[in-house]
């Protein structure tokens, strides 16, 4: 399932935790979208490794940061509670949006199978 707004760099610890980050930058009409590839995405790692998250070198299976800011660099506190995203767009101008995704190597092969992502 590809992405329209989300286009992840992967890499690589000594340790073997794969790490996707991407980046995006959007007008207001678009946050929708972007929300929504966002909100899929952090549903289904929810979902299908439920109770898992954390840092891996703690002994979760896997991690996210999630990040956004207006034109001029203010927070806009996006955030994924209860299974749904809060996305506030930066009004006016673009809202620039950055996900980091971290996870094992069990994390990984689910991950790609199900989005598709390189590794």
């Amino acid at each position: 399932m590809p992405f329209d707004y989300l286009d992840f760099d992967y890499s690589e610890d000594d340790e073997g935790t794969g790490c996707w980050d991407a980046m995006a930058n959007v007008t207001a009409p678009r946050v929708p979208a972007l929300a929504a590839e966002i909100a899929q995405l952090l549903a289904w790692a929810h979902g299908g490794f439920n109770g898992r998250r954390g840092p891996v070198e703690q002994g979760g299976d896997w991690d996210y940061e999630l990040q956004a800011q207006d034109d001029e660099g203010r927070p806009l506190g996006w955030r994924f509670e209860a299974g749904s995203l809060q996305a506030p767009a930066a009004a006016p101008g673009r809202t620039t949006v950055s996900l980091s995704l971290s996870g094992n190597r069990f994390f990984a092969d689910a991950l790609h199978q199900v989005f598709d992502l390189e590794d």
